[in-house]
């Protein structure tokens, strides 16, 4: 197994010192220390190591890898209570049920795992070298154990992002679709009215798509929605989310922008699409129009954005029923020489 390992040790000086010259020698990592736990839950919130390794009777440790394991972005966070006792008297009990009881209650209180490494045998004499051997190669396999089950986590969790970003994503454009749409926009609408910021939204559609498909194939159809999207997505500006809602529909959320901005974006990108056709290949060129409607956030739409969005539908239906190729975000229209409409 390759190791990398990234590690917080967490203890007093003396456990520090003698275990960070021992994990050099058992295994490569990088190994950052901490002295308490107050000091302890910064570096592991800032760094995200691996492993922990924390002393078992310093103060705070074991509710340190409580305070970790309630905490749902850090606690696969692979935590080891080691008990290191120094003292040889510690080893002379006749009655070992004791650490029985250490371990259950390291794990019942947060840790990972539990690891008793003395010093000295029963007879308070230093161990062996080939007892030291032992210990090693068990403190070793403990360590490796604990990265298995970090790095298992991870490659889940890259899993996880994979598809989560292949069910968001539509496949023909490569833009977010519509159940992105459905997460995205309650969560934009919430933040908006927090914020006290207007919110917009832009629905359009291309023009006479189905004459495209009719005319030349949906493969010729499917490379128009691509160019389009293309244009669409490369002249948009950074707070602006665009989504393909279904067929030749897309959406874009305009964060922070009130119904006057919202009319002037989509008119600039009604502009973008009709002045320059898009060639499809050598022998075709696409002269493609889209038509679009906007709405802005009210303070008596839902939650979800449901209405916000149906009306932003809406203003889109009338744009096409009013000769496409413009844009309606109200009820006060005027057209202009080139067939785009502007709020009076």
């Amino acid at each position: 197994m390759s190791t990398n390992a990234s590690i917080l040790l967490v203890g007093g000086d003396d456990f520090l010192a003698t275990l960070l010259d021992r994990l050099q020698r058992l295994i490569a990592c990088t190994v950052e220390v901490a002295t308490s736990a107050s000091e302890a839950m910064p570096l592991i919130q800032a760094q995200q190591p691996d492993l922990i390794i924390v002393q078992s009777n310093h103060p705070g440790g074991l509710e340190l890898c409580y305070e970790l394991k309630q905490q749902a972005k850090l606690a696969w966070i692979y935590c080891l209570l080691l008990d290191c006792p120094q003292h040889p008297l510690d080893d002379f009990e006749p009655d070992r049920s004791w650490e029985l009881d250490c371990c259950a209650e390291a794990l019942e209180g947060g840790a990972d795992a539990y690891l008793r490494l003395p010093s000295h045998d029963v007879q308070g004499k230093p161990l062996a070298p080939n007892t030291v051997g032992q210990q090693d190669r068990l403190l070793r396999s403990q360590i490796l154990a604990g990265l298995r089950s970090v790095r298992n986590y991870r490659e889940l969790m890259r899993t996880n992002d994979i598809l989560s970003a292949i069910a968001l994503s539509d496949p023909l454009t490569e833009l977010n679709n519509r159940r992105a749409l459905d997460w995205e926009l309650p969560r934009q609408v919430q933040n908006a009215r927090t914020r006290s910021e207007a919110l917009s939204i832009v629905m359009l559609d291309v023009d006479y798509f189905k004459r495209i498909n009719d005319n030349y194939g949906h493969p010729v159809g499917d490379r128009a929605l691509q160019l389009v999207s293309s244009r669409l997505r490369h002249n948009l500006r950074f707070r602006d989310t665009l989504f393909r809602y279904g067929g030749e529909e897309f959406v874009i959320i305009l964060s922070n922008t009130d119904q006057h901005e919202a009319l002037l974006v989509a008119r600039r990108l009604c502009r973008l699409i009709s002045e320059q056709p898009f060639s499809i290949d050598e022998a075709l060129d696409l002269h493609i129009t889209i038509s679009a409607g906007t709405a802005t956030l009210m303070n008596a739409d839902d939650l979800k954005g449901v209405s916000f969005l149906k009306r932003a539908d809406q203003n889109l239906l009338q744009a096409k029923s009013s000769g496409r190729n413009r844009v309606v975000g109200n009820s006060e229209l005027l057209a202009d020489d080139e067939g785009l409409v502007e709020p009076l």
